[in-house]
């Protein structure tokens, strides 16, 4: 049976995109086995009801630790499972699986993952500078190394700012105060260097797509947002057909020949063209949404990764939009307590014995 290993299943208020990916997935193949990589036992998708939850989950070690302690995990649980491909669904982790791609090669495990160069021109460091040799639009942004300078250049820029980390959370600061505490959020949890953006008011876009690696795009789904949490995720969108933000993806992602899932996140301002103001290197938490209307991105890489004939993507109509509700999830803290004390949970989630396998399915 075919084995797919994801992470980032939580689906709390800032929700993670590994279970959204694995529900695609199920969309298009119901017996394909789905192996949880996680980094915390309360991860909600381990305790969902439906497609989302893996087979079985595995608790491995943080990003942070490095490449080897990851790729030793990886080998204790290549003891008991069979890893044939590997979707990394979080930003701070896709440096490590770039790292240690070649190994995982040898042990028989694919993936579909950027350059080491593309992810780094991408980064929110690099990004303005990226921007600026495309001449495409992004706010002025600041990178602050140490303390002594953030006052300065939050000033510079001009308040209200944003304060970012590297890889994760954003902080509204519209006062030295607010400035000075949103930094030491940021730097107490993911540490520095961390960004000074200037606050730029209008509309919200988003795109989830998949990059061929050779400058091509293989598909993507536009959508403007509705509705944003307080950490400004996507609560709500609809699908846009916009020619000139289809034309701003396209050269991004040639610039960078992108191999693998993006997100590129724009703001505009009435009668300015579009702003990029982030780039994520994985699939966004909403990519169930083009999923479930005939654009299965997750599918399409997976179809890739087993060199089969894909299935034809289509777009997105413009107008279709998704909206996010919250559901108490019901578990047993002796599983919770299994999970902390083994590291690892199996699932059995019924699964036919004679239904058809997913090659089968493919060469349908």
């Amino acid at each position: 049976m075919t084995s797919v290993a994801l992470t980032g299943l939580h689906r709390g208020e800032n929700p993670q995109p590994g279970a959204a990916v694995a529900a695609s997935l199920r969309r298009r193949f119901p017996n394909l086995r789905i192996i949880g990589l996680c980094y915390d036992p309360l991860e909600s998708a381990l305790y969902s009801n439906d497609g989302s939850r893996p087979d079985a989950a595995y608790l491995i070690p943080y990003p942070g630790v490095g490449p080897r302690a990851v790729l030793e995990r990886l080998d204790e649980i290549l003891k008991r499972e069979k890893l044939d491909f590997i979707i990394p669904c979080l930003d701070s982790e896709i440096g490590n699986f770039i790292e240690l791609e070649p190994e995982l090669r040898t042990r028989g495990i694919s993936c579909m993952l950027p350059s080491k160069d593309a992810l780094e021109a991408r980064s929110k460091v690099k990004l303005p500078e990226f921007c600026r040799k495309l001449e495409i639009l992004t706010p002025r942004t600041a990178v602050v190394a140490d303390a002594s300078t953030l006052a300065l250049r939050a000033q510079e820029i001009g308040y209200p700012v944003y304060v970012k980390g590297r890889f994760y959370e954003a902080h509204l600061a519209t006062s030295p105060q607010e400035l000075w505490e949103a930094y030491n959020k940021i730097v107490s949890v993911w540490g520095g260097p961390v960004l000074v953006q200037e606050t730029v008011v209008g509309e919200e876009y988003d795109i989830v797509g998949l990059g061929d690696g050779k400058g091509g795009l293989i598909g993507s789904c536009s959508i403007r947002k509705m509705l944003r949490t307080s950490a400004g995720k996507g609560f709500a969108g609809i699908v846009v057909d916009d020619p000139a933000l289809n034309d701003l993806v396209r050269r991004v992602i040639a610039a960078l020949r992108w191999a693998g899932p993006f997100e590129l996140e724009f703001i505009k301002v009435p009668n300015r063209p579009h702003a990029l103001f982030e780039m994520n290197p994985r699939f966004p938490a909403w990519v169930d949404f083009p999923s479930q209307i005939d654009c299965n991105l997750p599918v399409r890489l997976l179809e890739g990764l087993l060199h089969h004939k894909p299935e034809p993507l289509r777009h997105s109509t413009p107008g279709q939009m998704f909206i996010r509700h919250s559901i108490d999830l019901v578990a047993d803290i002796g599983d919770v307590a299994r999970f902390v004390t083994t590291g690892q949970r199996i699932e059995d989630l019924g699964r036919s014995a004679d239904s058809a396998p997913l090659e089968s399915e493919l060469a349908t």
